[in-house]
């Protein structure tokens, strides 16, 4: 690999126009269908990614988001050699995934909230040993790791119990120092919180944040909590359909795709819904206080129109939930798109292929 330079230092993940195309059976329902599949079979080609591109700075976090379906776990199994790609380049590290050099893989690690990798009926420590060995790492060090992880976690009684005794929330802590026991420079977590309670997640993100920290790792995140990703990322991609929508801050996304402000009004007496309507779109009214969709442009207008008309005892202002904009936006992408035969999951794509 070239030498980098520190002053411009060359990013740890690439994507190039990656594309990933899948052929899959066409069957049609009933025992006629499947007889006519079994001597005559047709075949579509899914495009679960098409023409990805970005990269990740070192130490950058990053969220990668989109709706089920819209190709995160397939862009992500491809930048970590799991699957080639149909077309395009992946590269990190200065390494092509898919070759799967040793090199690579003792400097990457992938999180998935709904796969595990410690062994069920043993006590996490035992799985921390396997991984220690696998990856080169000293007795003593691989211990000093577990119990720095473990303590930032507040997970070090757990960690001596059968690992189907722990809870949801204590096994995905436990999946964590398993993936990070090697010190990886590049993480790829897909639904790290998937299903854990309020005070796991907070857990989580704070013990990531302490890693990014320390180690300068950078890190691909995808979510549907937005906590999670409000917490860790200040750069989004969106993605929909295969396609990148968005790449960007994340205060960017309110800002492109959210041409409105909120404004809460706090009521003296309630007013009619249809003398509100005058003001902006109504987003809710329930008795004395009403919340309106403004666009920014008229925000100043309509603000001093509705304190000189209107019985306003308060008014706030503020930017709609980040929740609310990526919900629109993915909405757009489906708008924008053509009827191409996409799957809800694509990872039930990957498994029709591969029969």
């Amino acid at each position: 690999m070239p030498a980098s330079d520190p002053a411009n230092p060359q990013p740890t993940v690439v994507a190039e126009g990656l594309t990933k195309h899948y052929r899959v059976g066409d069957k049609q329902p009933g025992l006629f269908g499947t007889l006519r599949h079994f001597v005559k079979r047709k075949y579509r080609n899914i495009e679960a990614v098409r023409e990805v591109s970005f990269t990740v700075a070192p130490g950058e976090v990053v969220g990668f988001l989109g709706p089920n379906g819209a190709g995160k776990t397939t862009a992500i199994k491809m930048l970590t050699g799991l699957i080639a790609p149909t077309s395009g380049r992946a590269e990190v590290l200065g390494f092509t995934p898919f070759d799967r050099k040793p090199g690579l893989l003792r400097q990457l690690t992938l999180v998935m909230g709904n796969k595990q990798q410690l062994m069920w009926d043993l006590p996490a420590w035992d799985t921390y040993r396997v991984n220690a060995a696998v990856y080169g790492i000293p007795h003593d060090e691989a211990n000093r790791r577990v119990k720095a992880f473990a303590e930032l976690l507040e997970l070090e009684k757990e960690l001596t119990q059968p690992v189907r005794k722990l809870s949801l929330g204590q096994r995905m802590k436990a999946e964590l120092i398993a993936a990070l026991l090697h010190h990886p420079r590049v993480l790829f977590l897909d639904e790290p919180t998937l299903g854990l309670d309020v005070n796991a997640q907070t857990a989580v993100r704070e013990f990531l944040r302490a890693y990014n920290a320390e180690h300068g790792a950078s890190v691909l995140l995808t979510s549907h909590y937005m906590a999670d990703v409000t917490a860790l990322c200040e750069r989004v991609i969106v993605i929909n359909h295969g396609r990148i929508l968005y790449d960007g801050t994340l205060a960017g996304v309110v800002e492109r795709f959210a041409p409105y402000r909120q404004v809460t009004l706090d009521l003296e007496q309630p007013v009619e819904a249809v003398v509100l309507a005058g003001f902006g779109e109504i987003e809710e009214h329930t008795g004395q206080t009403a919340r309106l969709l403004v666009q920014r442009a008229a925000l100043t207008a309509t603000v001093e129109r509705a304190l000189s008309e209107l019985p306003v005892l308060d008014l706030t202002i503020g930017d709609p939930p980040i929740e609310e904009v990526i919900a629109k936006l993915f909405a757009s992408g489906e708008e924008d798109q053509d009827d191409r035969g996409y799957p809800e999951n694509q990872e039930n794509a990957e498994k029709e292929a591969a029969a």
